[in-house]
């Protein structure tokens, strides 16, 4: 049995990246509509957003306004905060 790939990109530092892109209506240059994008990428140079947005520019017709970018690393090291206090229970 074998991990699935987003599982195994996770594990090469890939983590859950979310963009929110604003662009403009081809045939409608006043209104702006919005585009959530959502793809496993490396982090802070996000090659896979890129690719999408190079595709974006070469294929569709709607002007890209504004680009805001979410990051989270799913799979991370633990931390651990110990208490101020130590209660033992018998």
């Amino acid at each position: 049995m074998t991990a699935s790939p987003d599982f195994q990109r996770q594990l090469k530092g890939y983590g859950l990246t979310t963009a929110q892109i604003l662009y403009r209506m081809p045939d409608h240059r006043n209104l702006v509509q919005e585009y959530l994008w959502q793809e496993y990428d490396l982090s802070p140079d996000f090659p896979e957003l890129k690719k999408f947005l190079d595709f974006w520019r070469r294929n569709l017709d709607g002007p890209v306004l504004s680009v805001t970018i979410t990051h989270a690393n799913v799979i991370k090291p633990t931390s651990f905060n110990a208490p101020g206090h130590l209660f033992l229970l018998n």
